[in-house]
């Protein structure tokens, strides 16, 4: 993992736990869902496919505006290219991936042609088991292949701080590229590849990228994303 020292991931995850852990008495399922270009009436009519990033306050944009955030950027950049997508950003500051899991068939009342899973972060924050978080993952991804076959899935890779030890992290890492290659899904090694880590591309909390920082974590999904198009 490239731009981190032992020092700046430990401070960085600290931060992050504080400021976006959820709060375990809230339910997930009311998460909003954003939809960043056509009404979905409009979406039939010109049938566009239907591409949802389903993640926490990385993929909501936490403290800028959401055309700010990478999502917004990739649905920029989708409309500014003519492609039939319209993008929902079903992204909820502090989810975690069992979060996830209770929220997932409230998403997928929708039609989805490309699912961006982007969950895992605050598990690392947290501490929880590596395994149960590949578990709710899997959970996740399986539903989405349940009602949606043809639906392609794309696994945002995170790391964990290294404070947590080298099996933890080992552990955590490894999750992704397992379940990337257990449902031939595409992925990206570590979303904040080039950001993580960088004061000036993030917020003074330390980890939420700055507009600038969401404009090179878009090039990262735009990296993958774009030969699923």
């Amino acid at each position: 993992m490239k731009n981190f020292t032992f020092a700046s991931i430990v401070v960085v995850f600290l931060v992050f736990y504080a400021c976006d852990a959820p709060n375990p008495e809230e339910s997930a399922v009311t998460a909003p869902i954003v939809k960043t270009t056509t009404t979905k009436q409009e979406t039939v009519e010109n049938d566009k496919k239907i591409i949802v990033f389903f993640g926490n306050s990385l993929s909501a944009a936490y403290g800028i505006e959401a055309t700010q955030g990478f999502v917004g950027l990739t649905a920029q950049r989708i409309d500014s290219l003519g492609l039939p997508y319209e993008i929902v950003n079903a992204g909820l500051s502090g989810e975690t991936t069992a979060g996830g899991k209770t929220r997932i068939e409230w998403i997928l009342r929708q039609p989805v042609d490309i699912f961006i899973l982007e969950l895992g972060g605050n598990d690392a924050l947290r501490g929880i088991d590596p395994e149960d978080s590949y578990k709710n993952l899997k959970f996740i991804v399986e539903k989405v292949k349940e009602k949606y076959p043809s639906a392609k899935i794309v696994l945002a890779g995170m790391e964990a701080p290294p404070n947590l030890g080298p099996e933890f992290t080992s552990k955590f890492r490894q999750m992704y590229p397992k379940l990337a290659k257990e449902y031939n899904a595409s992925l990206i090694p570590f979303l904040l590849e080039g950001v993580g880590g960088i004061p000036e591309l993030n917020l003074p909390d330390g980890i939420h990228p700055t507009p600038k920082g969401h404009q090179i974590v878009a090039k990262n999904v735009w990296a993958v994303l774009e030969n699923l198009l």
